[in-house]
């Protein structure tokens, strides 16, 4: 938000469809007609918002940032979707759609560079299982918390499928011959059926982005690196992990990223943050991402309990140690992949 300069953010767009359209994969509102109509999302679908990422990428000189949920789009517990959302099947049909666990067409997910976000669930459940009880629930209209709603085993999914089918890659074998003669044939096999796809003269004529998508794919080189960051190294080395970020994704660094003080900057947050009330007041209270004086200590097992306890009660004590125990070694998984800090020194070399 910080570079209008360069990209264009959306956040979290696909949650209208996931939550409220009727092609959502939440029972959240199921039974609640009347808070999905008020949320006005009530029609959108999957392909809806698709168009409206698309109709971005296509219209702007800057890159689209899209910041969201992997389970918005992967199906909860495991699930395994039957195909592609039905808003979104005139898109190309690939061979890796028979195990993509996505609602997102294989074609377009190869369209971006996909970034992982982590937190560790020790901090990132008690957050969001205090967005779901009063007070703040309230404010966030989330009454209830949904173990479901943790997310780490779809994001895990998303990013192993993603790497069994050479989108992402190690940096290692980034530009090397094993890239080039495995994972760069897959890449490029499923660019060119696409591309086919969405160009020839037997595409659907119903999809009249198409030709221009053919286009933005055939611009795509080839796979991306790995992109993990982890938010601990975010908040103890922002600058460093900023800079790591940006020579990943090949985007200029400028410190000013870390600021957002100014008055167009906080009104720009305001207004991609106002659909999700609630849940990132912090953000929007802050001005600047700084390091933390001290490193946070990793607390024992008996004292988050005791923590999580006095805060929450027994019974929300007792969710909360359960859904983290659950999805730490998803967590683990990821953070193996996490990009390196990168000090000053490094990046003048």
């Amino acid at each position: 938000m910080t570079r209008p300069d360069a990209l264009n953010c959306v956040h979290e767009p696909f949650g209208d469809a996931f939550y409220y359209g009727p092609e959502r994969m939440s029972t959240r509102y199921d039974h609640d007609e009347a808070a999905r109509e008020k949320s006005g999302y009530s029609e959108v679908r999957y392909g809806d918002v698709m168009d409206r990422i698309l109709k971005e990428m296509f219209e702007n000189n800057t890159r689209v940032f899209i910041k969201d949920m992997a389970y918005y789009i992967v199906p909860p517990n495991g699930d395994r979707p039957s195909g592609p959302a039905y808003s979104l099947r005139r898109h190309p049909h690939l061979f890796a759609d028979e195990s993509n666990p996505t609602l997102i067409p294989t074609s377009l997910l190869m369209l971006f560079h996909w970034t992982f976000l982590i937190r560790h669930p020790r901090k990132a459940i008690p957050s969001y299982y205090r967005c779901t009880i009063p007070p703040l629930s309230k404010k966030t209209g989330f009454d209830k918390f949904m173990p479901s709603e943790a997310g780490y085993l779809e994001l895990r999914r998303l990013f192993e499928f993603l790497h069994a089918k050479g989108i992402i890659v190690e940096e290692s074998k980034y530009d090397t011959q094993e890239l080039r003669e495995l994972g760069g044939t897959m890449f490029r096999q499923m660019k060119e059926d696409s591309m086919s796809a969405w160009s020839g003269p037997d595409r659907d004529e119903r999809l009249e982005q198409g030709p221009a998508l053919s286009r933005q794919l055939e611009d795509t080189p080839g796979p991306v690196k790995i992109t993990v960051v982890d938010a601990d190294d975010l908040l103890d080395d922002p600058e460093g992990t900023l800079r790591a970020y940006c020579e990943a994704i090949g985007l200029d660094f400028d410190p000013k990223m870390l600021k957002w003080d100014d008055e167009e900057s906080e009104r720009t947050a305001k207004e991609a943050f106002e659909k999700w009330n609630g849940f990132h007041d912090d953000a929007i209270g802050s001005t600047e991402l700084k390091p933390r004086e001290h490193k946070a200590k990793t607390p024992t097992k008996e004292e988050e309990d005791k923590e999580w306890k006095e805060k929450y009660g027994e019974e929300g004590q007792k969710i909360i140690r359960e859904t983290v125990d659950k999805n730490v070694a998803d967590y683990e998984y990821l953070k193996k992949f996490a990009l390196k800090p990168k000090k000053l020194e490094q990046s003048s070399q």
